[in-house]
């Protein structure tokens, strides 16, 4: 098996010295003109399956690329970009038959590579080359980098013109090396040296396509300018096909002709480069590109448009149906959800698989109504977005309008507010009114219908002291009872707080007009307390204070208690002392 493996691969490249195509060999074809197609894709798909139990039976697919079409031209660069996740290295490696396709074709200049073996690959593998991602691990570290570089011309049994060494020595000094790195190691390299190794060995059999896989991913920006300004140098000298996959969407709209964006594993706008920048038709192509910084110091204090996308990409063991971008959307519908949207061209050279694209006109204008998932998702999207979406969907048109109608529903309470605030308010002006002109009426009026308390907190206040009504000092003698000389006085801060509250109450009293009567009496009387009584409790009422009358109705006594602003109450004499208090203040006025 060995030997026959070894006579094949050497009799194939031998047919030819890399100069001369020989007789029925596919391999050297004639290189096709610029614009034509050089690789196609139709319906390509690669699931790995998930197996579990002790007889690994299959219970899942992880559905890492399914359903993908685009065509490459002679030519031209290919961008793809996308999130992690999303596809993009399973595609390159399809293309260059590295792993084997679930489903779809892979036509290169017309031929199906889908199913060739490894014998069948092996011509085809001097037109289509790949630079891997890492290019630590992509380097075996035992080999020296003239081995490296050197292995495709062995392995395709090509001699070519000078000798190995002198051809890997011109392929480093194109890519930025030295040639006598040629002896070297790779733990020798940096990281963006090791990239250059890799673009040698990609490029050592002048193939026809090359597929990068982030080639500058791994650099440094200072490397990553001189890796992408190589790349671009070489595909003008040799003419090379590049597809190019990257995250970084600046280095892509450097080096593309056109894009492709992917998102969980199919492409949802395929576009020439100026196109898709400058009006991005599909909802996520257009928050990719709100992403991109712009370098504009005049922008520093601009608000940003940036499109936040609400959660994470969905898992591609069990994708959403419909269309896959719906659960991220703010423009998704009912027919999102149900029917998956083809991609199809919709402008001259841009391709769109989506039922509400940004820029053109709606494809499903009959569904008016967003989902729930698009209403959660359009409160991170910026006004000026949803407003620019309203033009060419009808559901964002009808979202956006709904709250307006709103505006003066909410307005409505304000002025219901104001009649309820002016029946409240003219209550208080008017009794505060009421108040002043009952406060000023006493002094005109007779003093003998004022409570006695009322007219002793008032006495030490007024300029003049006013009479006391002698019939009321006995009442108050009746009151406080005397305590015998044995019994200690009792004058607590707690007795005097009843007493010291009682002109407000009065107060409160002299407002309302139903405080008058026996009632008032009755409620004015268990104020005072007893000098023997514990504090804060009041005093029996003797019979005599209770079956005194009452001032009449008509008489204007609860008005007396209702002083002037700013004068304040006279402090009450303690319990003991009432009786002492009393009698002075009597015989004064006399």
């Amino acid at each position: 098996m060995s030997e026959n493996a070894e006579d094949n691969a050497v009799s194939i490249p031998a047919q030819s010295d890399g100069t001369e195509p020989g007789p029925g060999t596919a391999t050297l074809a004639k290189d096709p003109a610029p614009g034509e197609v050089l690789l196609k894709v139709t319906g390509l798909q690669k699931h790995f399956p998930i197996r579990k139990g002790l007889f690994q039976r299959q219970v899942g697919a992880v559905r890492a690329v399914d359903g993908l079409d685009f065509e490459v031209r002679s030519g031209e660069t290919l961008g793809v970009v996308g999130e992690s996740g999303c596809g993009k290295s399973t595609m390159g490696r399809l293309i260059t038959r590295l792993l084997e396709p679930t489903g779809g074709t892979v036509e290169f200049e017309g031929k199906d590579i889908t199913h060739l073996g490894v014998g069948g690959m092996r011509p085809m593998r001097r037109d289509v080359q790949m630079i891997f991602q890492d290019p630590y691990s992509s380097l075996n570290p035992r080999h020296t980098i003239g081995t490296i570089v050197g292995a495709p011309f062995r392995l395709q049994g090509v001699e070519p013109e000078g000798g190995i060494k002198k051809e890997v020595q011109r392929l480093l000094s194109v890519v930025g090396l030295n040639p006598e790195h040629y002896n070297r190691y790779p733990h020798e390299f940096s990281g963006g040296q090791r990239q250059r190794i890799g673009i040698a060995r990609a490029l050592a059999l002048n193939p026809k396509l090359v597929v990068a896989d982030e080639p500058v991913s791994a650099l440094d920006v200072s490397i990553q300018a001189q890796v992408v300004n190589l790349l671009d140098d070489l595909q003008q000298e040799l003419g090379l096909t590049y597809v190019i996959i990257a995250h970084d969407l600046s280095v892509v709209r450097h080096v593309s002709d056109r894009i492709a964006v992917m998102y969980l594993g199919k492409i949802v706008e395929l576009a020439d480069r100026e196109s898709l920048y400058r009006a991005p038709m599909h909802p996520y192509t257009k928050a990719l590109m709100s992403a991109v910084p712009i370098p504009d110091p005049r922008r520093k204090n601009a608000k940003s448009d940036r499109i936040l996308l609400k959660g994470d990409v969905p898992s591609p063991i069990a994708p959403p149906s419909g269309c896959r971008f719906h659960t991220r959307c703010w423009k998704a519908t009912e027919i999102c959800r149900t029917t998956e949207p083809p991609l199809k061209e919709l402008k001259p050279g841009q391709q769109v698989a989506c039922h509400h694209p940004e820029n053109f006109e709606d494809q499903a204008p009959q569904d008016t109504v967003l989902l729930s998932a698009a209403k959660e998702a359009a409160e991170l999207v910026a006004d000026e977005v949803l407003a620019e979406s309203a033009a060419t969907s009808a559901a964002v048109a009808a979202e956006v309008g709904a709250p307006e109608p709103e505006s003066p529903a909410a307005a409505q309470p304000e002025p219901t507010a104001a009649p309820d605030a002016e029946p409240v308010a003219e209550p208080k002006a008017a009794t505060a009114e009421a108040a002043e002109a009952r406060a000023a009426e006493p002094k005109a009026t007779e003093p003998d219908v004022a409570e006695p308390k009322a007219a002793e907190a008032a006495a030490p206040v007024a300029a003049e002291p006013e009479p006391v009504a002698e019939p009321k000092v006995p009442a108050a003698e009746a009151d406080g009872v005397d305590a015998p000389e044995s019994e200690p006085k009792a004058p607590t801060a707690k007795a005097a707080e009843p007493e010291a509250a009682e002109p407000e109450a009065a107060e409160a009293k002299a407002t309302e007009p139903e405080a008058d009567g026996p009632k008032a009496a009755e409620a004015a009387a268990p104020v005072v307390t007893e000098p023997g009584a514990p504090a804060g409790k009041p005093a029996a009422v003797p019979e005599a204070a209770a079956e005194e009358p009452a001032p009449p109705a008509d008489s204007e006594a609860p008005a007396a208690p209702a002083e002037p602003a700013g004068k304040p109450a006279a402090e009450k004499p303690a319990a003991g002392e009432s009786e002492a208090a009393a009698r002075p203040e009597a015989d004064g006025t006399k």
